[in-house]
């Protein structure tokens, strides 16, 4: 939970950014319609830019340590926990898709079957 309380704004969009795909999945389980289907394709883009995005924000972070601090045992230390937070992003919007996917696999089957 640390890791959330420390995240900025920009962070904190790119995970709900990523976990948006997974409640459509969720709609297009319940009532799987062309529609929803059609909406999963977009959300999947954006939580797959907004991942890279989020990540890409934490590397930024991470050098701007190397060229505002001398370089000691502290500030690797330091670095090394932003490069760990810089993938959370990445680790949520993946795992997310990954999950939403799934989901819209049983959808088209249960569409499939006609329930």
């Amino acid at each position: 939970m640390s890791v959330l309380r420390n995240a900025s704004i920009f962070a904190l969009l790119t995970l709900i950014v990523g976990c948006t795909p997974l409640v459509m999945a969720a709609v297009y389980v319940a009532r799987p319609t062309e529609r929803h289907l059609a909406l999963m394709r977009p959300l999947s883009l954006a939580a797959i830019f907004a991942a890279m995005a989020g990540g890409v924000l934490g590397g930024i972070g991470v050098l701007r340590i190397i060229w505002t601090r001398d370089l000691t045992v502290e500030s690797y230390r330091v670095m090394a926990a932003g490069a760990a937070e810089s993938l959370v992003p990445l680790l949520v919007g993946f795992a997310s898709l990954t999950a939403a996917w799934l989901l819209v696999a049983v959808g088209m089957g249960r569409r499939a079957a006609g329930v």
